[in-house]
């Protein structure tokens, strides 16, 4: 199947990167907000976004241009009735996300696919929400979306090769690779990432070194981009531990027991670089 119009639910930091990319690439996106303040906050940062873009020389003005016209901003379900694909990414909540996808399922074309960009969550779960799970696919992308070259495509025991096709030719078309994993908790990246995230937070709570040491070991001595903790700080704390929470409750592996400091620092609000206190302070 051809996908001709892309809708995103949820113009949050990950949303609003997949719809950027899409409108990019020459797609008419329909990006939705469940209400309009949080919407203008997400297309403004897709204004800026491209802004970036052009600094960088990576796009032109009238790229800029054509993109934020290929780009339809909503708040109303009733707006993906003519997309091809629809791309869920909603906060990880598994109860929201199945309402999410039988309202979908309610308004969108018969022959249109309905993916999740979740890190860890259970697609099948997702599907058998809607009457039509073989259309129903994971699509995990990867923060900040217009820089990471890298897509999930996550097939449930019911995906469709045809939905998994179009998923993977999709994924082509917006300059993305693309891997096909199994709908198991964590998939690869996070299944992989979040043993060693896990390891270092536990390490650094045991006193084995300050956070900058730990942080300063790993970028130049292994040659990491960006220090563990300093990466926990970009995810967010609480991702991580939502993602931690849902793979130790579906796998029962002690490995992904979240730890306790994490625990604490999210009950206390500090998140991260989104609330400019994590492991480091933003502010």
């Amino acid at each position: 199947m051809k996908v001709k119009k892309v809708g995103v639910v949820g113009c949050g930091l990950m949303g609003a990167g997949i719809a950027e990319v899409c409108a990019r690439s020459g797609y008419p996106v329909v990006v939705s907000e469940i209400n309009q303040e949080l919407l203008n906050k997400g297309m403004a940062a897709i204004k800026s976004s491209l802004d970036r873009a052009i600094k960088k020389e990576k796009i032109t003005e009238p790229d800029r241009e054509a993109a934020l016209g290929r780009l339809q901003g909503t708040i109303k379900t009733e707006d993906f009735k003519d997309c091809d694909l629809v791309i869920e990414a909603a906060i990880e909540n598994l109860e929201l996300k199945k309402k999410i996808f039988a309202e979908l399922d309610r308004v969108c074309p018969r022959h249109a696919i309905l993916a999740s960009n979740t890190s860890c969550l259970s697609i099948l779960d997702m599907a058998m929400a809607t009457k039509r799970p073989a259309q129903v696919v994971g699509m995990h992308f990867f923060n900040p979306v217009p820089v990471m070259r890298l897509v999930e495509i996550v097939s449930t025991i019911l995906s469709s090769d045809e939905a998994i096709d179009t998923a993977r030719t999709f994924s082509q078309s917006i300059d993305k690779e693309s891997v096909l994993c199994k709908d198991t908790p964590g998939f690869i990246a996070n299944r992989l990432s979040m043993a060693y995230l896990i390891y270092v937070i536990r390490c650094y709570e045991q006193g084995l070194a300050t956070k900058e040491d730990i942080d300063k070991t790993m970028r130049l001595g292994l040659n990491h981009p960006m220090g563990p903790l300093e990466l926990v700080d970009f995810i967010g704390l609480d991702t991580v531990y939502y993602i931690l929470s849902a793979m130790h409750e579906e796998l029962k592996d002690p490995l992904f027991a979240p730890p306790t400091l994490l625990k604490k620092m999210v009950t206390a609000g500090h998140l991260g670089r989104k609330t400019g206190k994590g492991f480091y302070d933003y502010k």
